[in-house]
């Protein structure tokens, strides 16, 4: 017999990862290309902030999608994964900016076009970081395709839907309010803006009427922004100020007239019934300002200082400002009273800084004609959710959306296609600076300073990177996608955007289906983060157990859109579960004549366990490839760790070693043969999970002309559905598992044999049992086996266990030195009753029962119910094992 080469003895992922990974990528299997042979299969990977390190919501995501693409490939599609990064515009130029101030500089000394070479040379630095780590993890995407926000192909699109909008009035520039960061110094668009629980206060403030001794009563939880106050509204039915529609109030601090104006926004119940309205620095009040013609008063520059319009406070920061003008109106009799109150304050996403809604002059996209084509995406059925509740979310925002500000106070990103006249003011949108104004002919032409919001061109994401406004080959192959993974946290970031951005422009959505993962946090529930200290690094995780250990983790812990807790002793189980798997390789290995294995498998000469095991493999494929297309990723992963480990391992290895040993040449061809066979399938199923380990193994396998990240799914084959077979092995693992407990139960020795009878009436039973002989010697440690239709012959001195349709009895006797039974359980017994002795001297002691805390008192009296419940066991046992000496 000729032996194949074996596994090394020891499983150890340090080995051969990397060395792996070299291969697959210097092979070139990651690539896909246009091929009208095949049908596509595209994901896009969210792109990753190019500041960014690996975190476990990357690993997490990205395992995910490696999982399909890799399952895919072996399907038979021309699956790519297209991979890149963010340029990040705010978190990046903080960077550099942070990194210019340690070395003495700033932004503002070096001038923009200084600034953005170091941008740029800071991203080429660090930019790589976490794709590198990604590979790390085995990810298996198309990097000969990466792309990154600011390549020139991505910024020619962004510039060519920027000038589209534009042209359809969809992108116009107006005084609006926005969410400004006083520290980044920019705007915001509002989902990035945290909302913060916040204890605060209402401050209860006396406006006097004009040429009257009466005041209204306005009550605000900003009430440094009074400066700005251009009228109080009331609404319009309520009686209590009807009186006082009309007239003027006198701002208390400033002395200035303000209106009093109905308007319905007011809600008569909350507060007072009476706002002061600031359409400068407030959403709402900018409505209401708008609609009675107030026009406007902003009081704040641009790092949250009180203006020139803040007269005597001018030059105070804005929390500064506050005390002062509460102080002041408390001086002059204005403060009526203040009142706790608990309310939400939006937080930039980046820097924490409390955002100021603020009066600007911004660019906007007009949201509403590009959310409703959106919207109606999803209810025709267009865009699915997985998990479906999500789609609540999408629609809530779109129903609700609000113009998109898509300008940005900074020098890092894609700036403003836009000129304007120094002469005449004419705005004019282009590609190319234009040589001289539209309107008046001028050649006093500037560049608009600002940038757009980093989510704009991640937005164009889908189609971008496939070469869109050009029509390449590979966009009109590869898109529209046909899954989007990522956080639940940027639905209204991200989603949204592409989804309307690939309609308006592409004619259709960008992805059928959005697959939401949920957060990884630690054990105890929390958020990983640098404050809690709690974060845990893959790439620590992956250098001590290995990428496959880590990834099994992440998928086997997880369902769609829901958080997951992550425990170490998972990834070491999961480590184990590797090693189990390269243990029954070595062991399959080391049985295996390489002279049958171009042998071809006669179904005729398979036994009962060998078309159990094909006919489990062949349903297991089944579900998986089931589990797999409906986005059940951990289900399916489950599925495989329970066949591989239970039913290959520790119940068909064990079935067939008595055949690998045995005379019968042809028995054992045929062990050998299915050994293998359901082993390749095992790898192929297992290797989108554990992509690492599966192609090591696969690799020493014998007769394999291909590698397995390009090898073939296995299929669903009806000539392996033995259901009968199935049904007869299950019924006596079922048999032997009852066996086994009930030895365990008496802590009897797998070296005692006994015999074992099986009571049943039942024929097709009968017929199980007489066939499953062999596996009861061998697995449930019997000597022999008999077969009764009733128990009257058989005697009580018998463990019993009951199973469907039959009885088994194991004889004691056979079981048990009843000697030595017997001494074992008398030094039990001694045991007992020194610990019964010990536990009621101290309950009959009066100074301990009185003195002692009542939790400990009450902890002795349930250890003595619990050693007198024992030892009642202990002495019935004791009688048992006399009576039958």
């Amino acid at each position: 017999m000729k032996m194949i080469e074996n596994l090394p003895k020891t499983y150890n992922p340090k080995d051969f990862e990397e060395r792996i990974y070299k291969f697959w990528n210097e092979e070139r299997y990651f690539e896909a290309n246009v091929n009208k042979e095949k049908e596509p299969f595209t994901i896009m990977m969210p792109p990753p902030n190019v500041t960014g390190n690996l975190h476990m919501g990357h690993a997490l995501n990205n395992t995910i999608q490696d999982i399909l693409i890799r399952w895919k490939r072996m399907e038979g599609y021309e699956a790519l994964w297209l991979p890149g990064t963010d340029h990040a515009s705010i978190s990046t130029e903080a960077k550099v900016v942070e990194k210019l101030k340690k070395e003495g500089k700033s932004k503002e000394e070096l001038g923009r076009e200084k600034f953005l070479e170091a941008a740029w040379d800071w991203t080429r630095e660090y930019g790589g970081n976490i794709n590198n780590q990604l590979r790390k993890l085995g990810i298996s995407c198309d990097w000969s395709k990466e792309r990154f926000t600011l390549d020139e192909g991505l910024s020619n699109a962004v510039e060519e839907v920027f000038i589209r909008l534009y042209e359809k009035g969809l992108i116009y520039r107006g005084d609006r309010i926005i969410n400004w960061c006083p520290n980044c110094k920019t705007a915001i668009s509002d989902a990035e803006v945290d909302h913060e629980d916040s204890h605060g206060h209402f401050w209860h403030i006396k406006y006097p009427i004009k040429n009257s001794d009466d005041f209204i009563i306005i009550a605000t939880t900003r009430p440094e922004t009074m400066l700005g106050d251009l009228a109080i509204a009331v609404h319009p039915e309520d009686e209590r100020y009807t009186n006082l529609i009309g007239k003027y109030a006198i701002l208390p601090l400033v002395n200035r007239e303000i209106p009093i104006v109905a308007d319905e926004y007011v809600d008569m119940k909350f507060g007072t019934g009476a706002v002061k309205i600031t359409p400068s620095h407030d959403p709402n009040d900018f409505e209401v300002g708008y609609r009675h013609n107030l026009g406007q008063c902003k009081i704040m520059n641009d790092d949250a200082t009180i203006n020139e319009n803040g007269g005597k406070y001018e030059g105070l920061d804005r929390y500064e400002a506050r005390e002062r003008i509460v102080e002041d109106l408390d001086k002059e009799g204005y403060l009526l009273k203040i009142e706790d109150h608990e309310n939400s304050v939006g937080h930039c996403e980046r820097c924490k800084t409390v955002v100021e809604p603020i009066i600007s002059k911004q660019w906007f996209v007009k949201m509403e004609p590009l959310a409703k084509p959106a919207l109606e995406a999803y209810r025709n059925g267009e865009l699915d959710f997985i998990p479906e509740r999500f789609g609540k979310i999408y629609s809530h925002w779109l129903e609700n959306i609000r113009d998109w500000c898509i300008s940005r106070q900074l020098w890092w990103g894609h700036r403003l296609p836009v000129y304007y006249c120094r002469d005449c003011n004419e705005i004019m949108v282009s590609k190319e600076a234009p040589e001289k104004c539209s309107k008046c002919n001028s050649t006093n032409i500037y560049q608009d300073e600002d940038t757009l919001d980093t989510w704009f061109s991640s937005a164009l994401w889908p189609f971008s990177t496939l070469g869109w406004p050009e029509n390449t080959e590979e966009l009109e192959y590869f898109y529209p996608t046909n899954v989007l993974v990522t956080g639940y946290d940027i639905i209204f970031f991200w989603i949204v955007r592409m989804v309307f951005s690939g309609i308006e422009q592409m004619g259709e959505v960008p992805f059928k289906d959005v697959f939401l993962t949920g957060l990884v946090r630690d054990e105890q529930g929390r958020k990983m983060s640098k404050s809690l200290g709690n974060g845990i690094d893959p790439l620590d995780v992956i250098d001590e157990y290995g990428a496959d250990a880590l990834r099994f983790t992440l998928i086997t812990g997880n369902s769609p859109g829901n958080d997951m807790r992550f425990y170490m002793e998972r990834v070491e189980a999961n480590r184990n579960f590797a090693n189990k798997l390269w243990n029954a390789t070595r062991f399959v290995l080391m049985n295996l004549d390489e002279n049958i294995i171009s042998e071809k498998l006669n179904l005729e000469n398979l036994e009962e366990e060998d078309r159990w095991i094909l006919s489990r493999m062949n349903n297991v494929t089944k579900e998986i490839t089931e589990n797999l297309s409906k986005y059940e990723i951990g289900i399916a992963g489950q599925k495989l760790y329970d066949f591989i480990w239970d039913e290959y391992c520790d119940w068909y290895i064990e079935m067939v070693k008595p055949r690998l040993y045995g005379d019968n040449e042809e028995s054992n061809k045929v062990a050998q043969k299915v050994l293998l066979i359901v082993l390749k399938d095992i790898l192929k199923l297992l290797h989108p999970f554990m992509p690492f380990i599966t192609e090591e193994i696969w690799s020493h396998l014998p007769e394999n002309n291909e590698v397995l990240i390009v090898s073939s799914w296995p299929v669903y084959d009806e000539k392996y559905n033995f259901k009968e077979s199935e049904e007869r092995i299950i019924y006596i693992m079922k048999a032997i598992k009852g066996i086994r407990n009930a030895r365990a139960e008496m802590n009897i020795a797998p070296s005692r044999k006994s015999k074992i009878i099986f009571v049943t009436k039942d024929e097709k039973v009968k017929s199980i049992l007489e066939y499953g002989e062999r596996y009861f010697i061998n697995l449930a440690y019997a000597q022999d086996i008999e077969i009764e239709e009733d128990k009257e012959k058989i005697g009580d001195d018998n463990i019993q266990v009951v199973i469907d349709r039959a009885e088994i009895f194991l004889p004691l006797k056979d079981l048990i030195d009843f000697e030595k039974e017997l001494e074992r359980l008398e030094k039990e017994k001694d045991k007992l009753e020194g610990e019964l002795k010990r536990v009621r001297g101290k309950l009959s002691n009066k100074g301990f029962v009185n003195k002692a805390p009542e939790n400990i008192v009450e902890a002795e009296r349930q250890k003595e119910v619990k050693y007198s419940d024992m030892m009642d066991k202990v002495l019935e046992r004791i009688k048992y094992v006399k009576e039958n000496m």
